[in-house]
């Protein structure tokens, strides 16, 4: 649209100037049959329309919005009606629909199976002559990085409640995302034809749990079962929606039995956003009776944009009532790109902090804020702050210095690419075929910006896992390399002491999702399982050994013979083994001594208990004897590997787990559950600190009693904790827990 409506000013300008002339007239019909792009009109343009940029009229009609909320609160019904409405798609899918096709921007078969969103959609529309792009995050905490990607990019936001559930544990950390961001926000109470819906009690809890100063900027008519529309607070009038699917929206008076109520609500509304806005204040004390229509709209638009205000809007996604009102408000109360303060970090000037304007005039400036490797190539989706980019451009990558030409540029659909020629400033695209990773800025190379970075969670759990045959390890590699470049909180590693490849993630269904995508996409059947804990074995006591190796077998023979003994190290000692040579005289050669300190090291290396590495230990070596003729290195390396398993048993030997210390962070009415849960899990609380509404509880807890700690804690406190651990140390093990590991390592070594 931008680009055509300047066409036609930079036309007007060239045709209708007094010194047009055939030539003019020429050059006019030329420039329009050439179609230009747009950063082209507008370079053409600058000298002739200084005061009206040629990118004002489209920036001032662009709104880029996410749509977020605890899962299952209806955030992808609500966009299915969305491009409904807006006519974006032509019949409407529900996302646990029984004709099999589901909602339109869940596309993975995960997502239709489940009826939730695992990922983030884009998707564009057109909704009284403005551009929205909007993108559908999931609700489920295991998938908050594509909230975190989303809302780094967005200009606004619609944050969804359901009615009945209000304020959920998801709703607590997306708005917190929103806060980081900082995102303005309307918000939308769905669900009302639900039994049990309560709007002003989930205005009540934004207001306490989330601190939000906010208001209703509708009333609904009716609820459950009667619930059959709106009443605009703002132009006091009556939206009831007719038809099939709720595309007749008709607009009555405000019905008689609802008027003192519509009046209750219209002054709370005043007064609520004349806190904030000091216009409407003034007209508030002044005379409260004539605020009009356009001075309401506009005091909440200042006040929403400012994030000072969040204007609450009412009604059913399911049942097609309220969306349209919703649409209104996302064009009446968000902001366009130009009314944002977007960042860059200026890398040739010490990354000094520089604004970017959103001017389609200046030079590109891009974020690539997520990836998707499809079958042929890299999807990269792309927002654009500054410049304008085309297909053929050479575009820099700030990160690696790359010059990449733009092979294919897209608006998408879901799943589904549309081909577009241009796409400027203030615009969600993609390209395919352009190598980089999540997070890299690119320019034009007359800049060198970067975006700042969003912020990416620990993992919190893991799984081992493996492909069932062997012959699948390429096509095991290449996924999990996929879906690393593609998720930043996934991540894959490889255990060196037990060879498990390790993948971490936000939790359960998180890992589960991917190991599903491994079989469904990649065609690789696996086998998961907990990582193997990295215990230890130790010994407690000394213990003396005496070891002769005599072999005889024709030829050369082998004969080795050491003397000594074994010990623990010291507590506090800096290494985990020691070899001494207290040897006196020659009864060993000094040339065998590496070969029985490497013997030594070698049976250490798999403990008698459970077969792990043995730690803290001392050896000593007091006296031996060699032979003239069959003694070696061989010889020595094999009597100290005896030697070692003899003696051990005698020194007592014991288990060592890892131990982390944890920090757990629970709202303060969860406590006492959670310490109990420790206690369960043999932890040991070591401190307790009060933030605010939140306990802080550090405990020591065995590494091998926190898998699936994650879900437990979430369950435990519907959602709101968090916790953190990092590696403390290894202790001793009790003896029940010892015994059960020496007869598991037992039983693992029958079976094999």
């Amino acid at each position: 649209m931008a680009l055509f409506s300047a066409q036609k000013r930079l036309l007007y300008a060239l045709c209708s100037s007094p010194s047009s002339s055939p030539a003019t007239s020429l050059i006019a019909a030329t420039f329009h049959l050439r179609q230009f792009s747009s950063g082209n009109i507008a370079r053409s343009n600058a000298a002739t329309n200084d005061k009206d940029p040629w990118w004002k009229e489209s920036m001032e009609k662009l709104r880029n919005i996410g749509i977020s909320a605890h899962i299952d609160s209806g955030k992808t019904t609500l966009t299915e009606r969305v491009l409904f409405y807006t006519g974006r798609i032509h019949q409407t899918h529900e996302v646990r629909g029984k004709d099999g096709i589901g909602a339109v921007m869940d596309s993975m078969l995960p997502e239709k199976e489940r009826g939730i969103t695992i990922k983030s959609a884009a998707t564009y529309c057109n909704w009284k002559d403005h551009n929205i792009n909007i993108i559908d995050t999931p609700g489920h905490v295991d998938f908050t990085i594509e909230v975190e990607r989303a809302l780094h990019v967005l200009d606004g936001a619609i944050l969804v409640f359901c009615s009945v559930g209000g304020v959920q544990s998801q709703s607590i950390t997306v708005d917190r995302q929103m806060r980081r961001y900082e995102v303005p926000r309307i918000a939308f109470i769905n669900k009302l034809d639900r039994m049990g819906a309560d709007p002003w009690k989930v205005i009540n809890q934004a207001r306490s749990k989330l601190r939000h100063h906010t208001a209703a900027v509708q009333v609904p008519i009716g609820l459950e079962g009667d619930f059959k529309g709106v009443v605009d607070l703002v132009k006091l009038k009556a939206y009831c929606f007719h038809g099939k699917d709720g595309e007749n929206v008709v607009i009555e008076d405000i019905p008689s039995d609802m008027e003192a109520l519509v009046e209750e609500k219209r002054r709370e509304l005043i007064e609520t956003v004349s806190d904030v806005d000091d216009i409407l204040a003034e007209a508030f004390l002044s005379d409260d009776e004539n605020i009009s229509d356009a001075d309401l709209e506009g005091a909440i638009r200042r006040a929403t944009i400012a994030r000072k205000f969040i204007p609450v809007f009412m009604g059913s996604a399911f049942k097609n009532k309220g969306v349209q009102p919703l649409l209104d408000g996302v064009v009446s109360y968000l902001p366009c790109p130009t009314e944002v303060s977007n960042y860059a970090l200026d890398q040739s000037k010490n990354e000094e902090k520089v604004e970017l304007t959103g001017n389609p005039d200046g030079p590109l400036v891009a974020l690539a804020f997520k990836l998707e490797e499809g079958d042929y190539s890299q999807l990269t989706y792309l927002r654009i702050y500054e410049g304008v980019i085309s297909k053929g451009d050479f575009i820099i990558n700030v990160r690696t210095g790359k010059k990449i030409k733009i092979p294919r540029l897209v608006q998408m659909h879901s799943n589904e690419m549309h081909d577009i020629q241009e796409a400027h400033a203030g615009q969600i695209v993609a390209v395919t075929g352009v190598d980089c990773a999540s997070g890299d800025t690119f320019t034009d190379g007359s800049v060198k910006y970067t975006m700042t970075s969003m912020n990416i969670p620990e993992p919190v759990m893991s799984l081992a896992v493996q492909p069932v045959s062997k012959d699948s390890g390429g096509k095991f590699s290449k996924a999990l390399n996929r879906f690393q470049r593609e998720d930043p909180t996934f991540r894959v590693g490889l255990d060196r002491e037990s060879g498990q490849t390790i993948i971490s993630g936000m939790g359960e269904l998180h890992l589960e999702i991917y190991v599903e995508r491994i079989k469904n996409e990649y065609k690789v059947e696996t086998t998961v399982g907990k990582p193997r804990v990295n215990f230890r074995e130790t010994v407690t006591q000394r213990a003396d050994f005496d070891y002769l190796h005599k072999k005889q077998s024709g030829g050369q023979g082998q004969y080795g013979r050491v003397i000594g003994y074994i010990e623990p190290l010291p507590a506090g000692s800096e290494t985990k083994f020691e070899f001494e040579n207290m040897l006196v005289g020659q009864a060993i050669p000094s040339n065998f001594i590496p070969a029985i300190e490497k013997g030594f090291k070698e049976a250490a290396n798999s403990g008698s208990l459970i077969g792990h590495p043995v730690e803290n230990i001392r050896v000593v070596l007091t006296d031996g004897a060699a032979h003239a003729v069959d003694s070696s290195e061989l010889a020595f390396k094999v009597a100290s590997i005896y030697a070692f398993r003899e003696c051990y048993a005698a020194s007592r030997p014991v288990i060592l787990e890892p131990v982390m210390l944890v920090e757990l962070k629970v709202p303060i009415e969860f406590q006492g559950a959670v310490a109990g849960d420790l206690n369960k899990r043999k932890g040991v609380i070591v401190g307790n600190d009060q933030d605010g509404d939140d306990s802080v509880i550090t405990a020591q807890v065995p590494l091998n009693n926190l898998f699936g700690y994650s879900t437990a804690l979430r369950s435990m406190t519907q959602g709101k904790g968090e916790f953190t651990m990092e590696y403390k140390e290894h202790s001793p093990v009790s003896h029940d827990v010892q015994t059960q590991l020496i007869n598991t390592y037992k039983g693992n070594k029958a079976d094999e």
